[in-house]
Formats: structure tokens, C-alpha cells, sequence
């Protein structure tokens, strides 16, 4: 799967102010009674939410990397005693 080019001011927040951001959205369309404006803010909610999902999973990929290197060089060591 290809993936999308962000918006730029994606690509520099955190997990967290991605969150943040996404909970004040559904905060103002619990509270909003304009439908249209409903609409046009649910669907930045859904670009938001790709977006934390991408970098969720690529946190991810990085940790199971870290660990399997972690893995390996403690192996590595316990075959050389």
C-alpha cells in the first residue's frame, strides 16, 4: 500500500498532540449543531486518524527493530563465553 503525503504540520507532532488534537475534534462535533460543519470536521477527524495510524505503526516497526537488535547482540554474546 502506498502511502499518502501528510500535511505537513502532521509530520512533526507527536503520537500525543496528534491525540490531543483528534479528542478536541470529537469534543467540538459532540457540542456542534451545524450539520455541514459536522460533516466537513468528521472528515479532518478521519484524515487525523490515518494519520496517528501511520505513525503508530511506524513507532511500531522501529520498536520490533530495536528489539530484535537488542536480541540478536545479547545472543551474539552469550555464543562468544
Amino acid at each position: 500500500m502506498k502511502d499518502k503525503i501528510l500535511p505537513p504540520d502532521n509530520h512533526s507532532q507527536s503520537l500525543e498532540e496528534l491525540t490531543k488534537e483528534a479528542n478536541n475534534i470529537i469534543e467540538s462535533l459532540e457540542g456542534s449543531k451545524d450539520l455541514q460543519n459536522s460533516i466537513e470536521t468528521y472528515q479532518e477527524l478521519l484524515k487525523l486518524n490515518n494519520t496517528i495510524e501511520k505513525k503508530f505503526h511506524k513507532n511500531t516497526k522501529k520498536i520490533n527493530e530495536e528489539t530484535k537488535n537488542k536480541i540478536y547482540k545479547i545472543r551474539n554474546k552469550k555464543n562468544e563465553k
